[in-house]
Formats: C-alpha cells, structure tokens, sequence
C-alpha cells in the first residue's frame, strides 16, 4: 500500500502556530524530537514538581491526536529519567532506539556523553553509554543528533579546536558501543559564535542547526546546510530559515518528521512559559529531500504470529548496506527511512528463521510517501518454502544481474549455519509465452542459482534444481504486479 503523507494543518492564516496546553505550560518546554512518522512528539520540561527529583529536567511525551492536535503530555518514567538531567535527543525510525544525554551511573572519571535505550516488552531498557574515542567537553551546554541509519552522530560541544562557542563536530559508528573521535565540520557552518541543537534529516544530508554567528533576526537562528560529498566536512552555505520561524529571540531545537514539510522548535518569544513548543509550515527552498517511510509488521510466515527481529536494508546496485533497524517487541511493527534515488533490497532477520527479501525502486520518486510492506521469516523447517525476491535476471534470460549477490550471498550464508540442510532451487515464470518457452527459462534460471550456490563452495548433493514454468502461481496473471510476483526463484528446505 502507498500513500503520499496529509500534513498537520495549521489554522487559516497562520505560519507558526504553539502546540497547545498538551505539551506547552507554564514551566520551561524545550529539546523537541519528533518521530518520523509525525506522530509521536518527546521533549524536555524542566521546574515541574511532578519530575522525577522534584523538577529538574525530565522527558516527557505527546502523541498526535485524530484532530491532529497534541494531547496531553506524560511524564516518560524511568529509567529514562532520574534525578538528574535527562534529555531524549535522537528517536530512530522504528521507535526502538531513543539516544539520551548520559546521566546514568557512575562516570568513572569520564567524560560523559550519551547513551543508548532500546525499547522492551515493558517499556524501555536501562541506557548503556555509548564509547566516543577521545572525546570531552569544555564545559556549557551540549546537544546531540544520531542519523537514521544509526551510523552517524552530530554532536554540538566544545572542544580545543572550537573556533567560538560550541562547534558541530561529527563521529561515526564503529560498533553498537563504540564511535570514532569527533571531527570538526569545518568553517562553513561553525563560526566565531556558538553553533547548537543540530538535526539531521531524514533524507542524511540535510543539517538544520542553530547559531548566533550567521547573522539573523536575533540571538540563536536556525538554519539549513546540505552535505556536499560523503565526508561529513563539506557543506553548502547555511540559509537562514526566514522570518516566519526566525524571530529577535532564541530559536533553537529544530526538529522535522520524514515528510518534512512541518518543523518544530522552541522560541521565548509569545510562549505560555519560558520556552514553548511551536511548529510551521517550511517553504520548499529549506525542506529536505524526499524520502519514503516503509512500514508494517514481521510475521512467521507459517504462523503469520509477529516476530521481533532486526530489519536490514541496502542499495541493490552496490549491495551497500545503508541501515538496520528492530521491529517491536510482541507487535512486531517495524519503520525504516529510505531516501529516494535508489533500488532497496529490505528484509527482516532473526534465529532460526530464513528471511523472505523485499525490494522498491525509489528511483523515479520525487515527494514524500509512506509504503506498507509487511516481511516475512520462514521457520527453517523440511517442507519450508521462501521466494527469493531479490535474485534478478537479465531480460528472458538466465544470467545474473549484479543486484543478486547480496541475496545470494545470504543463501550461501545460511546452507554454511545450517551445514546438514540441503534444499531445490525452483524457478517459476508468469503465464506469457509458451508452456515449453517457460519451463525452459525457468529452469535455466534455477540452474544459475544452484550452480553459483555450488561456485561458493556449498557441496553440489546439497542444492538440485527445477523449473516450473507457470505451473505455481502464486497472484494473478492478469496484472503487471500480479505476474511480476509469479516470475520469481524460490528455495525449498528439503532436508534439515
């Protein structure tokens, strides 16, 4: 299912509008986060004497009502706040994994800097922090975004190359726990003033941020920067967001969900409180790229029961992969971000299961949309069956196209885990052309896999191969969709 995303309306004439009683009050609001999918909204509020330790900084969290209003906030609970000061600063796509500022436990003569929570069956796990190479902070405030592909954070602190205040300095990921040392963006977006609040977009290459030395309407204004190249150090001039978001006072915590056409931030300016939450339209020029948000469910494909697994994405001309992400426990709902502009292969992984690939070509979209995909994991089970999505061919022919090795390479793997498993490689075609055309072709392409499956060292006893031209449909023939599914290789488990 595809859909092209409704904005929030914002009342008739206005462009910036504050969220409401729900999420604003008369203590200080601030530090938004918004979900991707727009409906989920985490933020700070700091003097409530409901806050875990009489008030200091907690999390709290709105969620998107049918009229598109915010309903009413509620505290997040622990072990995401304490008594210290706790601030949730990147969500991932799926909801799973919250980025916090690492105020939990003991230091041990380090210099903190943030942490990760993943979601559990009862709500969220304790934060493990997060091994920044090198890293330290001269002291003031500091803020934090993490990509959504969880490979690259932004961090806003202040170091002893900083050129003013606090600078934006990049790290990438090495491992879950571990990050390389942070690297200074460069003069094109840090200044002799103070650089805060940085966000990464959805599409990976737009940086909103906000500075007091660019110039602007007043004190901190937000401002948008494109990365030039794969570095992370080569940016586009920054533009100021304009006057409809930009006022004489502090503008700072720019946040913005996938669809990318509403942005939310703080200003001090006409708030309830000290710091209000407000959102607004964004003019074209300064949104950022496109991208698609996939979602829907894991499911056994023998008992259609959810699964909690990991979901892997990549690009299908490079097979680079480009992200993963965890479907939720007991649900097993899963989103991931896919810029547009390439051909994705998806699919979902966990013990003891064999992963059903998905793919959609993003190549021709140019807005928003939201797809539904649900995936699917086969019990590795004598009698299992498993299309293998991802195996392409050249036009009615048997070779191979580069975008398989990826699909290959996961069967290779899973005949090596699985050393006793032996399987039949079918090849299936629609129902155009001649039964005797199609049950040639089809076992053509069933011989190419089998025989580069043997190729990579897998015993040939272990791999036959059959063609069954248009015998085992498994849709329609009657639509393009419906014959592209039929025109597929599958893997039987014929032996475990």
């Amino acid at each position: 299912m595809i859909t092209v995303a409704q904005v929030s309306p914002l009342p008739e004439g206005v462009e910036r509008e504050n969220l409401g009683g729900g999420v604003n009050g008369p203590y200080n609001d601030f530090a938004p986060v918004i979900s991707p999918d727009g409906r989920t909204l985490f933020f700070c509020r700091s003097n409530d004497p409901s806050n875990i330790g009489g008030g200091r900084q907690d999390i709290w969290v709105s969620q998107l009502q049918e009229d598109r209003t915010w309903g009413t906030a509620v505290n997040i609970g622990s072990p995401l706040n304490n008594r210290e000061h706790n601030s949730l600063m990147s969500i991932s796509p799926d909801g799973n994994m919250a980025l916090v500022l690492d105020n939990y436990g003991t230091p041990d003569g380090r210099h903190r800097s943030v942490a990760l929570s993943r979601r559990v069956a009862s709500g969220w796990g304790e934060p493990k922090s997060i091994d920044i190479k090198n890293y330290y902070h001269l002291g003031g405030e500091r803020g934090f975004t993490m990509s959504n592909d969880g490979k690259v954070m932004v961090m806003a602190i202040n170091r002893h190359d900083t050129r003013g205040g606090n600078d934006l300095y990049v790290s990438f990921r090495i491992t879950d726990t571990e990050w390389t040392e942070p690297q200074n963006i460069g003069g094109t977006i840090n200044t002799i003033g103070q650089e805060g609040t940085p966000f990464i977009a959805s599409d990976g290459s737009s940086l909103y941020f906000s500075s007091t030395g660019h110039g602007g309407y007043g004190g901190f204004d937000v401002y948008v920067s494109r990365r030039l190249d794969t570095s992370w150090t080569s940016w586009s001039d920054p533009i100021n967001l304009g006057p409809s978001i930009n006022t004489a006072g502090a503008d700072l915590y720019y946040t913005i969900p996938a669809s990318g056409d509403l942005a939310y931030y703080v200003s001090s300016v006409n708030t309830r409180g000290e710091g209000d939450i407000f959102r607004v339209f964004l003019p074209e020029s300064v949104r950022p790229r496109p991208v698609a948000l996939i979602y829907g469910k894991v499911l056994n494909k023998k008992t259609l029961e959810p699964v909690e697994a990991d979901i892997v994405y990549e690009i299908l001309e490079t097979g680079e992969n480009v992200g993963t992400a965890r479907s939720t426990p007991v649900t097993g709902d899963y989103k991931i971000i896919l810029p547009v502009g390439h051909n994705y292969g998806f699919l979902a992984s966990a013990p003891g299961y064999a992963s059903v690939s998905d793919n959609i070509d993003l190549t021709k979209a140019t807005e928003y949309i939201e797809i539904r995909r649900d995936l699917y994991l086969v019990p590795i089970e004598v009698g299992q069956t498993l299309s293998l999505n991802n195996i392409f061919f050249d036009y009615n022919k048997s070779t191979l196209r580069k975008e398989s090795r990826a699909e290959l390479a996961r069967l290779v793997k899973i005949l090596n885990e699985n050393p006793s498993m032996e399987i039949e490689v079918g090849g299936h075609t629609d129902d155009r052309g001649s039964d005797q055309y199609n049950l040639k072709l089809s076992g053509e392409r069933a011989k190419s896999v089998a025989e580069y499956v043997a190729a990579q060292g897998i015993a040939v006893q272990r791999v036959t191969h059959k063609g069954y031209g248009k015998a085992k449909p498994v849709d329609t023939n009657e639509t393009d969709e419906g014959r592209q599914r039929n025109r597929r290789v599958e893997i039987t488990i014929t032996k475990q």
